[in-house]
Parts: C-alpha cells; sequence; structure tokens
C-alpha cells in the first residue's frame, strides 16, 4: 500500500487534528478532517478513505456508534480503524466486544502511529480480497457468498458494463475506471436502499450482487435508472444526441458503437437447479447473453424452475 492512502481523521479536538493531520501529509498521507457527527457516514458513502484514524477520548459514544455501523456494513467493514485512547487501562475497557483494528494512546507518538498505520494498510491488503478500484469484495468473497445463498430466497444478480472495451479504447483506461467505479457505487447504495445484501465485484466490469428475490428486479431498475442517467455525461453532446460513436469492435473492425448501457442477469437460489455456484455462473452467463440482445440496459429473469 502507497503512502498515498487517504485516511480519515475523526475529533472534535481542533488542536489534535491540526498536529495529526500536519504530521500524517508530512509522510504523504491524504487526511482528510472529518467530524464527530452525523454526517460523516454521509461523507463516507461519497468518498470512502483507506483508513479510519479516530480520537475516541471525547464524545466516545458517538464514535463508537460510527464504528458500529461501519463495521456492520459490508462495504465499509474492511476499513482499517485506529482508535486514540486517553488510557489504556484494561480495567476501562472491553476488549472482547472492541471493533477496533488498533489503538494508540494519547498524547500520540508519531513514530509508533506511522508505523501502526503502515502495519493496518499492509494487513487489510493481505487477508482482504477486495478489489482495489472499487473496495468491493473479489471472488474468494463472492463465492462464499453465493454459496451461502444457495436454497434460500435471495437472488443473484451479475451485473456487466455493454460495449465497455471499444469505450475503454476511444475514451483512455481513466475514464474507463471512473465507469467501473461509477457502476459500483450506484449498485452499492442500490443494494443499500432495499435493505442491504451483498456486493461484489468479480474483476473488469463485472460485478455480482445478492439482494432478496422479492426486491431484486425493483433494485435492478434502480441501477438501470441512475446508471442510464449518469452514463450521459460521459459523452459529447453530438454522440449523445446520435446515439453512439466511432470505434472498433472486438475484431478491429471499425463501427458505430453504442453508448454505454447494462445487462443484469438474475439468479433465483430457490431452485433445485441450483446445488453449486458454477450452476449459478453459468445460468447468468445465459441471461446476461439474453440481455445483451435488447438495446440499451436491461435486466432478464430466470424463471425457469429446471
Amino acid at each position: 500500500m502507497p503512502q498515498t492512502a487517504r485516511i480519515a481523521l475523526v475529533s472534535s479536538d481542533e488542536q489534535l487534528n491540526f498536529a495529526v493531520q500536519l504530521r500524517l501529509q508530512s509522510k504523504g498521507y491524504k487526511t482528510t478532517l472529518m467530524p464527530c457527527a452525523s454526517g460523516l457516514l454521509g461523507a463516507f458513502y461519497s468518498d470512502p478513505p483507506d483508513l479510519l484514524l479516530i480520537d475516541l477520548s471525547t464524545t466516545s459514544s458517538i464514535c463508537t456508534e460510527i464504528i458500529s455501523t461501519l463495521r456492520s456494513d459490508s462495504f465499509f467493514s474492511t476499513i482499517p480503524i485506529i482508535g486514540m485512547l486517553d488510557s489504556l487501562n484494561e480495567d476501562d475497557r472491553q476488549w472482547n466486544g472492541c471493533l477496533l483494528d488498533d489503538f494508540i494512546a494519547l498524547p500520540v507518538n508519531y513514530h509508533e502511529l506511522f508505523c501502526r498505520i503502515s502495519l493496518s494498510l499492509s494487513r487489510i491488503k493481505r487477508v482482504f480480497d477486495n478489489n482495489p478500484l472499487t473496495r468491493l469484495p473479489g471472488n474468494t468473497s463472492i463465492q462464499r457468498a453465493i454459496e451461502a445463498a444457495i436454497g434460500s430466497e435471495l437472488a443473484v444478480c451479475y451485473v456487466d458494463i455493454n460495449h465497455f472495451k471499444p469505450y475503454n479504447d476511444v475514451y483512455g483506461f481513466g475514464h474507463g475506471d471512473e465507469v467501473i467505479r461509477m457502476l459500483s457505487r450506484i449498485m452499492f447504495n442500490s443494494v443499500r436502499e432495499i435493505g442491504g445484501g451483498f456486493s461484489g465485484h468479480i474483476g473488469g466490469d463485472d460485478f455480482v450482487c445478492i439482494v432478496p428475490l422479492l426486491q431484486a428486479e425493483a433494485m435492478c431498475q434502480t441501477i438501470i435508472k441512475h446508471f442510464d442517467h449518469i452514463v450521459l455525461d460521459l459523452f459529447e453532446e453530438d454522440v449523445k444526441r446520435q446515439g453512439y460513436y466511432i470505434g472498433h469492435n472486438r475484431e478491429g473492425v471499425e463501427q458505430e458503437i453504442p453508448l454505454l448501457s447494462v445487462s443484469i442477469g438474475i439468479v433465483p437460489m430457490n431452485t433445485h437447479k441450483i446445488q453449486h455456484s458454477a450452476k449459478v455462473a453459468e445460468v447468468a452467463a445465459e441471461l446476461k447473453k439474453l440481455a445483451k440482445q435488447t438495446v440499451g440496459s436491461c435486466y432478464v429473469v430466470d424463471n425457469r424452475k429446471e
């Protein structure tokens, strides 16, 4: 993990904020100051940090609630959290239920703080398989989540972007990465809006989410609505008017490339034919192929019982 990692510093102590931010920036860390307030969670959803450094010496009940909320969220649960404590007395802390990854005593020993930050960032990189671009859980976590969903009243939804490769070729990988991040945020927030579920990033422009079967179609409609609206900002006015741009297909042939859209395959988990995760991927591939036959964004539900 490079030292350009982004650190969110949460404290109501202005003097501590100033001193810690100054020292972190001197080491190359991008540091954002956040108050211990309700707006903090909203800021996390829009721009998640790589690590949270939180002051538990004051307003500890609010900060503890924030930590609990983050830990209960699949998207944020992997972010390392280092607590700054005014006392390390064993009798004062309930360490068994502590949701911190690490801690440091106040006043801050900065050499120790830098070491703990470096170790926390390295540890999270080793332990978790989250995609570095979107922060969503990767293939290992996805397979476990799918296997756990088999036989339940859940649906596994495979999401990918139509015409993504030619867009990457014409507009560049930087713009392509932003599209992937955009879809990840849209999908994650759509899952959260229906009460939560699992969101994962297989790789490239392929994603998976697992939600209650009864809410799967509504969630897919939300993903499509937001994606189709936001994606227009990625193209020039003349391209938007004509509905295509000139690019090359996978065979290298120049042609008119449609604007980006999404295809989603919804695989119910409560059918007898789904016995393992490989079957889920097989069915999803068939559904996405059907969805891609439609112009624009589309989702397809597997309603076959056998």
